[in-house]
């Protein structure tokens, strides 16, 4: 496909429209997928929070990391590593859940340095423990299970539920 025929918005930015499946995987145009994260979602934290666990506990941690990335990308600016961190691990969910071992443990450990950097303000309650979510996030990427169910209940308990 050229570049003038990718799909994009009026600022020329690209869109995520093509339909994928409940592992993210890309299907062929047209294809029936699963309802996919708004191009213009903006959630705050606390819908941030409650929508990633949704789709974790769906088992669907694609769907969770474009939830986080949004975030990510809307959020107030002292909290990108936060969010980006989460986004990471469960891109890391995503390809463990895939059958590839090796770039789980690749993005599990990314997640982890970037939640590392995260400080949050004084006072401020994350959303998000952001020390146990990277604690999580190294174990998992020194061994990761053989069950990918397994990996994403240990993430989900790091989101508060409701």
């Amino acid at each position: 496909m050229s570049a003038p025929d990718r799909d994009r918005d009026e600022t020329g930015r690209p869109r995520n429209a093509r339909p994928r499946d409940a592992f993210g995987r890309p299907l062929p145009r047209g294809a029936a997928g699963v309802a996919r994260v708004p191009d213009d979602y903006a959630p705050d934290a606390a819908r941030a929070v409650a929508d990633a666990r949704g789709h974790l506990a769906a088992g669907r941690p694609f769907h969770a990391h474009e939830v986080l990335e949004a975030r990510w990308k809307t959020g107030p600016a002292g909290e990108r590593d936060l969010w980006q961190g989460l986004a990471q691990i469960c891109v890391g969910l995503t390809h463990l859940q895939r059958g590839n071992a090796r770039g789980a443990a690749v993005l599990l450990g990314r997640g982890a340095t970037t939640l590392a950097r995260y400080r949050p303000p004084a006072g401020d309650d994350p959303a998000v423990d952001p020390r146990a979510a990277g604690e999580t996030a190294r174990e998992l990427a020194t061994a990761p299970p053989p069950d990918p169910a397994v990996a994403i209940t240990r993430v989900l308990e790091l989101f508060p539920g409701h």
